[in-house]
């Protein structure tokens, strides 16, 4: 019998295969929460996600009047989806007769692939609300043993920062995982590797991190300082200030900073992330870096302000510290006109749309996806500079 070949026959597989293909190139998202809803949406809505005030124990004190219950004052951040991409291909009808030979599954995984890449780089553009910073800029981390995951390393960092002991990520580019497997820690089955992480390139669990790798790792450019910034001169700044002024006092001084640089005050130790651009309009002129944290010391004035040079974006962090949002979008039924449909994939939440429209003796194959993405408890990351 003559092969044949139906539309309508092939959509579930090319949906579930392409579930698939998503779940496989698009990594990011599942190390982030994505516990925030499942109903269809469109570009520009909104999820609220609830951030836990903090709480105080009190001693107990035997009374026949009970305690005036405390206030509970949880705050939340809005995640807007805003990221709408799709990608599509057609193919003819000689060559969708091919289908058995492996063309469309083989077309649509690369397709996917392109979406997937553009869904891991938007949620990696987040790090810059990361302020933890540990490292050196411009030297690949690991290349003399594991001593930057203590002292003041990155496991150091989320300590202090008070995050959560489980679910912890490090996610590193290709050179620091090579320089990480590179390490007995990684491959001695005395440091509880197996032999089957060995044979399979992986990096076991460690050091209380999961272990992830991607070539999509930012790399943040800095900004720049000429001739000094300095808090303004015999000007106090208290504790929990976001907004810092600044000045340089030199007739050559400018300095021309960047969201997500990572600045210090001398005498502190306290990394800071800039939270907007902050540019000088003329030397010796106010300007205001807006940070995160608010201060954690006062300043008194005149302290000298430094940034993090140029750095590749290595990440440890808390799945709490990220949260990834996917909705599925509208999808219609098998009538007249295109055919359109959405799946959502279980395991890592992303959804996918598949639509498949007729032209003239040609089919155009379009794969979307809608989602947003935030770092929304930056106190549960940081930074690891390569």
């Amino acid at each position: 019998m003559p092969n044949t070949f139906s539309i309508n026959d092939v959509i579930p597989q090319m949906l579930a295969q392409g579930v698939l293909a998503l779940r496989e190139y698009c990594p990011i998202p599942m190390l982030a929460n994505r516990d925030y809803g499942i109903d269809a949406a469109q570009k520009g809505a909104t999820i609220q996600v609830p951030i836990p005030s903090a709480m105080t124990a009190a001693d107990v004190v035997p009374s026949n009047t009970p305690p005036v219950p405390s206030s509970a004052a949880p705050t939340s951040v809005s995640i807007t989806l805003d990221n709408w991409k799709y990608v599509d291909f057609h193919l003819t009808d000689k060559q969708q007769m091919e289908v058995s030979t492996g063309v469309l599954p083989m077309q649509a995984a690369e397709a996917i692939k392109s979406l997937a890449n553009a869904i891991n780089t938007q949620v990696l553009s987040n790090y810059k609300a990361f302020f933890g910073y540990t490292g050196t800029a411009g030297t690949t981390p690991f290349g003399t043993g594991v001593e930057i995951l203590s002292g003041t390393g990155a496991r150091t960092n989320l300590n202090k920062q008070l995050a959560p002991m489980s679910d912890r990520r490090m996610l590193l580019n290709p050179d620091a995982e090579g320089m990480a497997m590179g390490l007995r820690n990684f491959q001695d089955v005395n440091f509880g590797v197996s032999v089957d992480d060995i044979m399979k390139g992986r990096l076991a669990e460690k050091f209380g991190f999961s272990w992830w790798m991607s070539q999509l790792m930012p790399t943040h450019t800095a900004g720049t300082i000429t001739t000094g910034l300095i808090a303004k001169a015999a000007t106090a700044q208290a504790v929990g200030l976001k907004a810092i002024a600044c000045t340089t006092a030199a007739s050559t001084g400018a300095c021309a900073l960047v969201e997500g640089d990572i600045i210090t005050f001398a005498g502190h130790t306290q990394t800071y992330a800039l939270t907007a651009a902050a540019t000088q309009a003329a030397a010796a002129t106010a300007v205001t870096l807006n940070i995160y944290p608010g201060l954690k010391t006062a300043l008194v004035g005149s302290e000298a302000i430094t940034v993090k040079a140029s750095h590749v974006v290595n990440m440890a962090f808390h799945r709490d510290a990220f949260v990834f949002a996917s909705r599925p979008l509208e999808q219609t039924g098998r009538g007249l006109g295109p055919i359109v449909e959405s799946i959502t994939d279980p395991e890592s939440g992303m959804s996918l749309r598949l639509q498949v429209s007729r032209q003239h003796m040609q089919t155009v194959w379009t794969w979307d996806a809608l989602w947003g993405s935030k770092v929304v408890r930056p106190e549960l990351g940081t930074r690891l500079a390569g």
